[in-house]
C-alpha cells in the first residue's frame, strides 16, 4: 500500500508547531493506522479489474442467455399468435357466411311473405270489387224491378181511374137519362 503523503514532512511540520518529536510520530503512526484500517473497509466492497472482468462476463453470458430464450419465446410466441390469428380469420369467415346466409334467408322470407300479402290484398280487393259489382246488380235489378213495379201500378191505377171514371160516367149518363 501506498500512502499519498509524506509521513516525515508531517512530523517535522508538527514539530515546528510546537509539539515533540515523539509526540509528532505517534499522531502520525495513528493517522497512518487510521487510514490503513479505512483503506481496508473501502478495499473489502472495492472488487479488482479480475473480479470486475468476470462478473462482466458472467452478466454478458446471462445476458446472452436472456437474449437466446427471448428470440426462441419470440418466435414461438409469433408462431402462436399468427396460428392463433388464422384460426380466430378461419371463424370469422365463417361467421361471416353464416351471417351473409342468414340475411339471404331473411331477405328472401320477408320478400316471399311481402308478395304473399300482395297477392292476399290484390285477391281481397278483387273479392270486394266482385262483391261490391254484385251489389250494385243486385241495387239496379232492384230498382229497374221497382221502376218495373212502379209502371205495372201506375198502368193498373190508371186502368182502375180510368175504369172507375168510366163506371161513373155510365152511372151518371144512367140517371141522366133516366131523368131527362
Amino acid at each position: 500500500r501506498r500512502l499519498y503523503f509524506d509521513t516525515h514532512a508531517l512530523v517535522c511540520l508538527l514539530e515546528e508547531k510546537g509539539f515533540t518529536t515523539q509526540q509528532s510520530e505517534v499522531i502520525v503512526s495513528a493517522l497512518v493506522k487510521i487510514m490503513n484500517s479505512n483503506l481496508d473497509m473501502i478495499y473489502k466492497d472495492m472488487v479488482t479489474k479480475v473480479q470486475q472482468e468476470i462478473a462482466l462476463q458472467q452478466v454478458m453470458s446471462h445476458i446472452a442467455g436472456v437474449k437466446k430464450d427471448m428470440v426462441i419465446l419470440e418466435k414461438s410466441e409469433f408462431s402462436a399468435l399468427r396460428s392463433e390469428n388464422e384460426k380466430i380469420k378461419l371463424e370469422l369467415q365463417q361467421i361471416k357466411k353464416q351471417v351473409t346466409d342468414e340475411i339471404t334467408k331473411v331477405r328472401a322470407d320477408n320478400k316471399l311473405n311481402l308478395n304473399l300479402e300482395k297477392s292476399r290484398v290484390k285477391e281481397l280487393h278483387a273479392q270486394q270489387d266482385r262483391a261490391l259489382t254484385q251489389t250494385d246488380r243486385k241495387i239496379d235489378t232492384e230498382v229497374a224491378d221497382l221502376k218495373t213495379m212502379l209502371e205495372s201500378h201506375k198502368l193498373d191505377n190508371i186502368k182502375y181511374l180510368a175504369g172507375s171514371v168510366f163506371t161513373c160516367l155510365t152511372v151518371a149518363l144512367g140517371f141522366y137519362r133516366l131523368w131527362i
